[in-house]
């Protein structure tokens, strides 16, 4: 992706919502952007892998795990599940484990930070919702661009 975040913000600002969350990349790709898929869930990843095997190719999968750093929603079996099925990238309101693994899978992954312990699986949770965290409503369809200055969303592709 050549498109950069601050670029978007110069000639789309009116169209964009910045997320204000200071999250930080774990994939090997740094840039990344596609349509939004989206998960509720709570230190339980059932329904984080349902969705990467099932999104199309190209989306971006936006989890909303609460904020939780007590636990890890994503590791290095789920991001070469996110590689395989060539998704563009993942952005978690959480953490992820496996972080040199994840660094060099040929995806995106933004999150609030790491840690070593795995997740729940009770498959507890919500698919295809509206999220609102980081002063954004996360909208299944809607656009999201992520790089090394941040992530913002549209209610359009704009590139």
């Amino acid at each position: 992706m050549t498109i950069k975040t601050a670029d978007l913000c110069d000639d789309f600002a009116s169209e964009l919502t910045v997320c204000s969350l200071d999250m930080k990349s774990f994939g090997k790709h740094k840039r990344f952007a596609g349509p939004v898929a989206t998960v509720r869930v709570f230190e339980d990843n059932v329904l984080v892998k349902e969705a990467l095997e099932t999104i199309p190719a190209g989306y971006v999968l936006v989890v909303d795990g609460g904020g939780s750093t007590r636990c890890a929603l994503m590791g290095d079996r789920l991001g070469a599940i996110a590689e395989d099925r060539k998704l563009a990238g993942v952005i978690i309101n959480g953490c992820v484990r496996d972080t040199v693994d994840l660094g060099s899978q040929e995806i995106g992954v933004v999150a609030l930070g790491s840690n070593p312990l795995k997740s729940v699986k009770e498959g507890k949770g919500q698919r295809d919702v509206l999220l609102d965290f980081g002063d954004v409503q996360w909208k299944p369809g809607n656009y999201v661009y992520a790089d090394e200055d941040g992530i913002v969303v549209a209610q359009r592709k704009l590139d």
